[in-house]
C-alpha cells in the first residue's frame, strides 16, 4: 500500500497540472470534501490521515490521474473518480 499518495490531475497528453493533492485534509477543504464523498457515495476517509482526495469541476474530455508517493515511495494505489454533476 502506498502510505502518503499524492494526486495529480493532468489533461490528457499535456503537462499543466489541473489539481494536486497530498493529505486530503489539509488546506481548510476537509468539510467541502466529506460532502462531496457523502453525494457521491463514497467511502469517508479518516481524519488526519494521509490519503489524497481532489474536488475538480473539469470540462469534458480525457484526462490522466497520477497516483505517486509524495515522499518518493512506492506502492499501490486505488484511485476512484466520480461524477457529481446532477
Amino acid at each position: 500500500t502506498l502510505a502518503d499518495p499524492q494526486l495529480t490531475v493532468r489533461p490528457l497528453g499535456r503537462t499543466t497540472i489541473v489539481g494536486v493533492n497530498n493529505d486530503w485534509g489539509d488546506g481548510g477543504q476537509e468539510a467541502t470534501l466529506r460532502a462531496a464523498f457523502l453525494a457521491a457515495g463514497a467511502f469517508d476517509l479518516a481524519a488526519g490521515s494521509k490519503d489524497a482526495a481532489l474536488l475538480l469541476r473539469l470540462p469534458p474530455g480525457g484526462y490522466t490521474v497520477q497516483a505517486a508517493g509524495a515522499d518518493g515511495a512506492t506502492g499501490n494505489a486505488l484511485v476512484e473518480v466520480y461524477d457529481l454533476d446532477p
